[in-house]
């Protein structure tokens, strides 16, 4: 029975979703103004476990994974320039083109890492209407007012009748004594208090017509309006790094609650990627680029490291756990994910002996299982499929025997532990697959493409199902072009 760490309860909960079967899952995904970096990462793939844990057990999981295009200001303040519009001018292009390259750039590190999409991956800026009705709601309710042209939560108004902080912990004479003194220039009634729509100035590109003034919504605001969109006004899981509980998902809870909304019941928080103990960011400065880490590209890097590698030295530290960047870890990770590959490899080659003894595998499986249960205990399951790669080379080298049976059973965990539930592939098996498969793969869809052309749908989707039998997936591009890869074999 799945366990997960509840930051709102600050305890461990039984797993139960709302609707039995399905899963409501929401995750915040990245401010798209940079390029990817290890820390998120390290979300994408905390959540990526979850996603094909519950998948894996038997439920209908509705991830929903956003994108921050709009709103999002510099300092996670209400002050400043919006974080992709300062790269616009920086770079000279329009903020939207700058959204859209990150986002594609986001997109294909996260495919390279094994990621899966989400079902649903809505932007900020498509959702302007669901985030204006949202300010009206809390209006309309008492907890925000309207000054100047921007609309911020009163936050002082709202803890009169609930608790603000609930899940950071803070209280609010904590926040008001660590708060300075707003200098007269703000809109705001309070320091804390925060944006729920903000007026543009003359000179912001991003705006957009609202009954307050021409302008753009809050950060907080966007996976309040999207998950309650996408998941219902009550649902299971909400996701994200834990230097998101404040102030972004405590603004989330205190907005919801503001309106009448149930929210998540499960808070899920990954802990942070460090460098010498400080987060590693962007805004720090300190930040190394998932590109860069594959191609060995930077100062701190003694060398490139795989994708796999990567995904692998995430999923050795439990989600909750900080996780600190150096070359001897991911070396040490690049070390272990090729012993567990080399024992797949061994498990096709193993001999049975028909009168062997039970290994007594089942018992693998259970604590596998119990690992994942476990508030997704990855570095457990991980060391107990390592427990058996000495039997497996034992097997192997003939020093100990093994049935049909459980070879059968030993091969279906391994790969489906290794390869559908922990992500992870054999690149070394991939690459010599694709160079080889290359050529031969332009000449096939070239004829498929031929086949279209001439209006042959038959022989289109005869080409596309006979490589997917083999184990080549196609997949069209909107331009009319297509696109291959090798899927895992088990």
């Amino acid at each position: 029975m799945l366990t997960i760490y509840n930051t709102l309860t600050r305890k461990k909960e039984v797993f139960e979703p709302l609707v039995e079967g399905r899963v409501g899952l929401y995750v915040c995904g990245p401010t798209v103004y940079g390029d990817p970096h290890l820390g998120h990462a390290r979300s994408a793939i905390t959540f990526d476990l979850l996603f094909r844990y519950l998948g894996a057990q038997g439920y209908r999981v509705r991830y929903v994974r956003n994108i921050t295009d709009v709103g999002h200001l510099e300092h996670d303040a209400d002050e400043g320039e919006d974080k992709i519009a300062v790269r616009a001018r920086l770079e000279q292009l329009e903020p939207m083109e700058v959204a859209q390259m990150y986002t594609r750039r986001y997109h294909a590190a996260m495919e390279r890492l094994g990621v899966r999409p989400p079902s649903i991956e809505p932007t900020a800026s498509g959702h302007i209407i669901e985030q204006i009705e949202l300010v009206c709601r809390i209006l309309e309710a008492g907890y925000a007012y309207e000054a100047g042209g921007s609309v911020y939560f009163d936050v002082e108004r709202y803890s009169r009748d609930h608790r603000y902080g609930c899940l950071s912990g803070r209280t609010l004479d904590d926040m008001m004594s660590g708060s300075r003194a707003l200098d007269g220039q703000s809109d705001k009634r309070s320091p804390f208090d925060f944006a729920l729509w903000k007026r543009a100035s003359p000179e912001h590109i991003m705006r957009w017509p609202s009954p307050w003034s021409d302008g753009f919504p809050g950060w907080h605001a966007e996976c309040s309006a999207m998950s309650a969109r996408y998941l219902g006004e009550r649902f299971d899981i909400h996701g994200g790094g834990m230097d998101l509980v404040f102030p972004h998902h405590e603004a989330e809870i205190a907005q919801g609650t503001a309106c009448g909304c149930g929210g998540a019941r499960y808070w899920m928080h990954n802990n942070m990627v460090t460098v010498g103990g400080q987060k590693m960011g962007k805004s720090l400065g300190n930040a190394i680029t998932l590109e860069q880490f594959f191609a060995g590209e930077h100062p701190m890097l003694t060398q490139a490291y795989s994708p796999m590698t990567i995904r692998f030295f995430m999923l050795q530290a439990h989600y909750r756990s900080t996780l600190d960047f150096s070359n001897e870890a991911l070396q040490a990770a690049e070390k272990g994910l090729d012993r567990l590959m080399k024992a797949v490899e061994t498990l096709d080659k193993l001999v049975v002996t028909p009168a062997a003894d039970s290994l007594g595998v089942a018992k693998l499986e259970t604590a596998l299982a119990e690992a994942m249960d476990d508030d997704l205990g990855s570095p457990l399951a991980i060391a107990a499929l390592f427990d058996w790669v000495s039997t497996i080379n034992k097997i192997h080298d003939g020093t100990m025997s093994i049935s049909a049976d459980d070879l059968e059973q030993l091969c279906a965990i391994f790969h489906r532990w290794l390869f559908d539930i922990l992500g992870l592939r054999d690149e070394k098996a991939a690459e010599g697959g694709t160079d080889r498969l290359g050529p031969v793969m332009d000449l096939v869809l070239e004829l498929r493409a031929g086949a279209k052309a001439d209006k042959n749908w038959a022989l289109s989707d005869k080409i596309r199902d006979g490589l997917a039998a083999a184990g080549i997936k196609v997949m069209d591009n909107k331009d009319g072009s297509s696109e291959w890869q090798l899927q895992q074999t088990k």
